[in-house]
């Protein structure tokens, strides 16, 4: 009878909790904790405990808990204090925000890693404001160097010292026994000195390549600038960098990105025009499985590889899945529509202001492009695609619109990286197509000072940086760096998203645009892990995600709310203590 009974009610048991599973999405056990005791009772205790603080958990169901409890690096409980203490043993890590703030783990929705930690061991160029500093800080770099060895760094914009673009004769002088190459902060533009473009076969018989521009001077000769695919010229003569500087790079960087609050990132890879498409499969191989396989990796990476190459991903997901572990993501396939609005390579609809001739570059080939996209499509594989002018993102969406129609309904996700700069009604297609902006808010201080230049006052003013507006028209935003383009930096991009102010200035730059602290936060989390189809373990603090948090130095929801600023005590990946400024655990 007894053992009739305990199955009489194990079975009860078991019934009810089906019942209640479709109600998990909906009310949240910190409303509804018994629905949780349904789940979790008779569990192993929880490695950590969590309490004592706000958590801002992502999730439209439960948008604040005080407590939450982790055990085998996921979320297994989350809600008030007294919800999660049965789950404390003695084996249990205990954190004790005081107060803090915690919100789900950063996801940089563009980044090109391991070249933003190349970079950081590079010159740097960022931030210089002066042609004369720009020359010291070559002259300064090529000084250690051997004879003959390339001189590589980046970071620079002309726009910093009053827009006159750097040229070759600046930094001859000072480098005639090496080559030097310096990329422009946007990755479109590059210069280089002579010895330089006379090893790359450079010279007034040049012809401009599709994609790209041999800037040249009022006689006719190279002035060392190569605009988009015009960089393959130089970038081919240029030594690949050794696996293990590679390796040194993606732990370099992954340490900044923790110290930022990053925990997941988008990474693009190496991939700019005139680039091989083979290294970003190379830093497959050799740094990230190398780092996965010897446990070095520190934050999850998903991973997007050149179109072109769209049948070897097709062909490794088939064999591996999407995911290959914990730490590493096959996302999809990327492509270039146009250039950069800094180095006059974005496509417009109608010529720069400042150059009446130029309407920018298309580098790639609609047909091709189109072609390529199709096929990935029709594979399974998202799509992502940078675009950065008005008439850029309109082919763009004409393409995805086409490719949709072609392949049929289904939950593809297409992406547009940058979207920078809109034509009337262009904002609204986005919701309309369910294409996700992938946007990135600290570019509009570097362009909200030349924009108009470049632009004119209505252009600029009517199409730039339209977060509100494609918030408005329904459309999914997802927020990032494009580092080392930008500065890896979460909060501070969510203020800018919020405040709108480019350095020195007193008011906000197109104040229309300013978007929420929710909706910035969402974009950095929930919104940017379903952009890359990461939403069933990361983006959000829920029970069966990976516990992935930051932990902010503010103390109040109200604090950070009204002020947009604060800075990363902590960060926990997988709920092991990854940066710590001064946290302790009990």
């Amino acid at each position: 009878m007894n053992k009739f009974r305990l199955l009489l009610s194990a079975t009860a048991v078991v019934l009810l909790a089906a019942a209640l599973s479709p109600l998990r999405n909906k009310f949240h056990p910190y409303f509804f904790p018994s629905l949780n005791l349904i789940w979790l009772r008779g569990e192993e205790l929880a490695d950590l405990v969590v309490t004592n603080g706000t958590i801002y958990t992502s999730d439209a169901a439960f948008l604040f808990a005080d407590s939450m409890a982790v055990r085998g690096g996921r979320i297994v409980r989350i809600g008030n204090r007294s919800s999660v203490q049965d789950l404390v043993g003695s084996e249990t890590r205990t954190l004790n925000l005081q107060g803090r703030v915690v919100v789900p783990g950063f996801i940089d929705s563009h980044v090109h890693l391991i070249f933003g930690g190349l970079q950081m061991a590079r010159v740097k160029l960022r931030g210089v404001s002066r042609k004369d500093h720009f020359v010291n800080n070559v002259r300064e770099a090529v000084s250690n160097m051997q004879p003959g060895s390339w001189l590589l760094g980046g970071g620079w914009n002309n726009d910093l010292w009053g827009g006159e673009l750097p040229m070759a004769s600046w930094i001859d002088d000072i480098t005639p026994h090496n080559p030097v190459w310096l990329t422009r902060m946007d990755g479109h533009m590059g210069l280089a000195n002579s010895v330089a473009l006379k090893l790359a076969g450079i010279s007034t018989n040049t012809v401009d390549p599709d994609g790209g521009s041999v800037v040249r001077n009022s006689i006719g000769e190279p002035s060392g600038l190569l605009i988009d695919s015009a960089m393959k010229l130089v970038l081919s003569d240029i030594p690949e960098v050794s696996v293990d500087e590679r390796r040194e790079a993606l732990l370099r960087a992954s340490n900044h990105a923790l110290k930022k609050g990053v925990t997941t990132v988008v990474d693009f890879g190496r991939y700019f025009p005139g680039v091989s498409p083979e290294f970003s499969w190379e830093d497959l191989s050799d740094v990230y499985r190398w780092a996965d396989l010897s446990g070095k990796m520190k934050i999850r990476v998903c991973l997007y590889f050149p179109m072109e190459t769209w049948t070897r991903l097709q062909n490794l997901i088939k064999k591996s899945g999407r995911k290959l572990s914990q730490w590493i993501y096959l996302g999809g396939m990327k492509s270039f529509a146009d250039g950069s609005l800094g180095s006059n390579s974005a496509l417009f609809h109608e010529p720069y202001a400042d150059e009446p001739l130029n309407r920018g570059l298309q580098v790639a080939d609609i047909d091709m492009l189109y072609n390529m996209s199709l096929s990935s499509d029709k594979a399974g594989l998202q799509v992502a695609v940078h675009a950065i002018g008005d008439r850029a993102n309109d082919l763009i969406l004409d393409l995805y619109k086409s490719v949709a129609s072609e392949n049929g309904m289904r939950d593809r996700r297409f992406r547009i990286e940058h979207a920078q700069h809109l034509a009337p009604g262009t904002a609204a297609r986005f919701g309309e197509q369910q294409v996700i902006a992938s946007v990135q808010p600290d570019h509009l201080l570097d362009d909200a000072g030349s924009a108009t230049k470049k632009l004119g006052i209505e252009r600029a003013h009517g199409g730039s940086y339209l977060f509100n507006s494609l918030l408005a028209g329904n459309a999914q935003l997802a927020l990032g760096s494009d580092w080392p383009v930008a500065e890896i930096n979460p909060l501070g991009s969510i203020k800018t998203a919020l405040k709108r102010v480019p350095p020195g200035w007193d008011n906000a730059w197109i104040s229309s645009e300013c978007i929420s602290l929710n909706d910035a936060l969402n974009g950095y989390t929930i919104t940017a892990a379903r952009a890359c189809f990461l939403d069933e373990d990361v983006g959000s603090l829920s029970p069966g995600k990976m516990a992935d948090f930051v932990v902010l130095s503010v103390n109040t929801w109200e604090t950070f709310a009204s002020e947009a600023s604060a800075s990363v005590d902590a960060t926990y990946v997988g709920g092991l203590e990854a940066y710590s400024k001064k946290l302790n655990e009990g």
